[in-house]
């Protein structure tokens, strides 16, 4: 059954989220919906953006209250971007000059000139390059040849081709979106890339300041998923190919996000980071520090604590994994550890929870991995569970991702009085073993090990396994630091005090909507 969206003609704040809330399930998602259940003051609209809707399966969150408008929308679907009648325009001086004026800012990551800000120059006939002219026209096909030329190494023009237009089309189906999209007081996004951009073409249209939070840094997210996308063409042989390089379209693909990514920042009145480090990396890639601050992730910590008096002492070791099965969360260390650990703990047992639906072909072969190395009954992959029927019965939480934010999940084991093991990705240092020299003498509340080292992983659990007053000064460590640090509460008072800033900023445009009403 398909949920119905609901409508408003207006909203307090629109969030801007992409492949997340609420068609996909996870840790952004959840703080997606965190945010908006626990913010009910505020009016909540949310654009999801997709790639194709038979990509995604139905909402997976119930809607609150205060979520007062939903609208979704696929980027890559045949029909998305409603084409033009295919057939070749004429040359024009106007489109000659946007196509290679455009192109000049994305290149050098500087801000976007006036005219590009403008959404008339995407929409309005004569205005400016329109879709028609960007796919049919001749000087369209005349400046994508000469690019080819003059830039790309691979050696196939039609894998090219594709890739320029496949990668430029949402353009002017955000444009569209931004132009349609119900009034707001501000506009947040949760990531740069498209998203990103719908951010920057919303505030330029309304005038009204739009807000940027990054769970993980897109932009180094991205590269990771695109080094390994199957879709992307390698024409190369084998003999052209350099280990240390990587392909002209991959690169092309990276620098694109990057350039968007650029654009977010330069728009943004507020750029929220985690934790230090993913703020340095944000103003390293062109974010104000200025406009620059740090918001980390919170809990809610009562209903998880009532988790701790539920767990059965006397059960078998578990070892969880709690996280979708993707390339990103490095699912084959955690397996290959796993086999370090009931090499050990013939008692252990694996318990791979989340969905498998993102990457099928990674999850076959993770499944395959499992078999392969004899821990069938050993490791079972649950599929997606309620955490309030997880963490009650598992001893240890294991994150083996090569990249990370600050993530949710160990915040939430830790509420329920579950340490964990970590690599060392993103804010999982400061998690584990702290951040400022108070939070350091709480103790460590598990182990951080290096990417990709199965065996460091294991025996890093099994140290903690193994000796119950090390286990337990862990657990003591991880209900102290969540307790402290890292409560929904501090979460939402930060957020609201840079509501009621973006609030009080004048409009431009939209009468003043009052939060609540």
């Amino acid at each position: 059954m398909t949920t119905a969206l609901p409508r408003a003609t207006h909203a307090d704040i629109v969030l801007l989220l992409e492949g997340t809330f609420p068609y996909v399930s996870g840790g952004v998602s959840s703080w997606v919906n965190q945010m908006i259940t626990g913010l009910p003051e505020y009016r909540f609209g949310v654009v999801f953006l997709g790639s194709r809707p038979e990509d995604y399966g139905p909402v997976k969150y119930a809607f609150p209250a205060n979520l007062v408008h939903v609208e979704a929308h696929y980027l890559f679907a045949p029909t998305a971007n409603h084409l033009p009648e295919r057939r070749m325009l004429p040359r024009s001086a106007q489109a000659a000059r946007c196509l290679h004026a455009i192109h000049e800012p994305l290149r050098a990551r500087t801000p976007l000139p006036e005219e590009f800000r403008n959404l008339d120059f995407y929409l309005k006939s004569g205005a400016g390059l329109s879709l028609a002219e960007f796919l049919y026209g001749e000087e369209s096909w005349h400046h994508i040849t000469a690019m080819y030329e003059e830039h790309c190494t691979d050696p196939s023009f039609v894998d090219y081709f594709w890739t320029v237009r496949n990668m430029h089309l949402p353009i002017w189906q955000l444009a569209r979106i931004a132009r349609v999209l119900i009034p707001a007081r501000v506009y947040h996004t949760v990531s740069t890339g498209y998203a990103g951009l719908l951010g920057a073409l919303l505030h330029w249209h309304t005038k009204r300041p739009m807000i940027l939070s990054e769970h993980g840094i897109y932009t180094k997210e991205r590269r990771i998923d695109l080094l390994n996308a199957a879709w992307i063409a390698d024409q190369r042989s084998r003999f052209e190919r350099d280990p240390s390089e990587i392909s002209y379209l991959r690169e092309l693909w990276i620098r694109f996000f990057e350039s968007l990514g650029h654009l977010c920042y330069d728009a943004a009145h507020r750029t929220v980071a985690l934790f230090s480090e993913a703020q340095a990396r944000q103003i390293s890639d062109g974010a104000d520090p200025a406009r620059s601050l740090i918001i980390p992730n919170g809990v809610n910590i009562a209903p998880l604590a009532r988790l701790r008096t539920a767990r059965d002492e006397d059960r078998p070791p578990v070892l969880c994994l709690l996280g979708r099965v993707a390339p990103i969360k490095d699912v084959k260390t955690f397996i290959r550890a796993m086999h370090a650990v009931v090499n050990t703990l013939p008692a252990a047992q694996g318990w791979i929870v989340g969905p498998e639906s993102e990457d099928p072909e990674y999850a076959l072969e993770c499944r395959n991995l499992v078999a392969s190395l004899g821990l069938t009954g050993r490791i079972t992959f649950t599929g997606f569970q309620q955490i309030a029927e997880v963490l009650p019965r598992v001893s240890l939480l294991v994150l083996s991702s090569i990249s990370e934010g600050l993530p949710l999940v160990i915040l939430e084991g830790f509420a329920a009085g579950v340490p964990a093991v970590t690599t060392d990705v993103g804010a999982c240092r400061r998690l584990i073993l702290g951040d400022s020299p108070a939070d350091q003498a709480l103790g460590a509340a598990g182990a951080v090990v290096g990417i990709a080292d199965p065996l460091a992983l294991g025996q890093a659990a099994l140290a903690l396994l193994q000796d119950n007053t090390i286990w337990q000064r862990a657990q003591k460590a991880a209900m102290a630091r969540v307790e402290q640090y890292y409560t929904e509460t501090l979460m939402f008072e930060r957020y609201r005090a840079l509501y009621a800033e973006t609030h009080a900023l004048p409009d431009a445009r939209d009468p003043v909507i009052a939060p609540g009403t």
